[in-house]
């Protein structure tokens, strides 16, 4: 196999090419960088500095991978960016590398990052993920398996997002969206992501357990804490217990339930 190289692209002799990469017209890859074999990086793409890239990735056309932070806070140390394989980042995503020193933001498998994306730093995104266009996430948020992020969520920094959650176009977070919940508004859920568990071959009787911890949440006379409490002596389902961890190592709260006060859904 062999790699095609576009005349104009401007790659610096430290990169590490693989086999059967193709590279377009005028993109830019600096130093020390690796992209794995049978990867694509489209015209105008820039691959910053230290951006490490496995295989069957392709790159769209003016994104900007691995460029320094928006923080205050960073002071030029050498960071990275990590992305797994398969990946389908489009037009104009920028994914910013880690703040700390020797750090990552992080992009797993086979996720699809559309166009005008922005990936903040020290930011972690799991494997399946979709992230519809301008979804815009700060710094340091968490983003699990099989998420998906309707058009333009906005997410606060160190949010984070459970395995199989969905959003609503539009929805603004700055609280944890708990596993396979649906989030809309601005910091609520609406119920249970019940098409997406349904897709991915969730069970019935799974589904089931997790409206069923959903509504021992938010809409009963119990608090989160309390919740989780009657959810361990109910439940069995790793599902369950994945919400049931998830929550409990929330630190910015939970999202309260849409149409009520949700007084009872957060800690006080």
């Amino acid at each position: 196999m062999s790699t095609h190289i576009h005349p104009t692209a401007v790659i610096d002799s430290s990169t590490d090419l693989g086999s059967d990469v193709r590279v377009g017209p005028y993109a830019i890859i600096e130093e020390g960088c690796v992209i794995g074999d049978f990867s694509e990086i489209r015209a105008h793409a820039v691959i910053c500095k230290g951006t490490l890239m496995g295989p069957k990735n392709q790159i769209g056309y003016g994104a900007i991978i691995g460029a320094e932070p928006q923080d205050y806070g960073y002071r030029g140390g050498p960071s990275r960016v990590e992305i797994g394989s398969g990946n389908k980042i489009r037009e104009y995503v920028t994914i910013h590398r880690a703040s700390k020193e020797n750090g990552a933001t992080s992009i797993g498998n086979d996720n699809f990052i559309m166009g005008g994306v922005h990936l903040g730093h020290d930011t972690q995104v799991g494997n399946g993920a979709i992230l519809a266009n301008n979804t815009l996430l700060s710094g340091y948020v968490e983003v699990g398996d099989r998420v998906f992020l309707g058009g333009a969520t906005i997410v606060h920094q160190f949010v984070r997002i459970g395995c199989f959650a969905i959003t609503r176009g539009g929805t603004r977070l700055g609280k944890d969206v708990p596993p396979y919940f649906m989030a809309v508004d601005t910091n609520q859920v609406s119920g249970v992501n019940r098409i997406g568990l349904r897709r991915a071959g969730f069970s019935h009787e799974t589904r089931r357990a997790i409206q069923a911890a959903y509504d021992l949440i938010y809409n009963s006379s119990l608090n989160v804490t309390q919740a989780l409490v009657e959810l361990r002596s109910k439940f069995h389902a790793p599902e369950i217990a994945e919400l049931i961890k998830f929550i409990s190592e929330s630190k910015r709260g939970i999202c309260r339930d849409y149409g009520r006060s949700g007084a009872h859904a957060e800690e006080e």
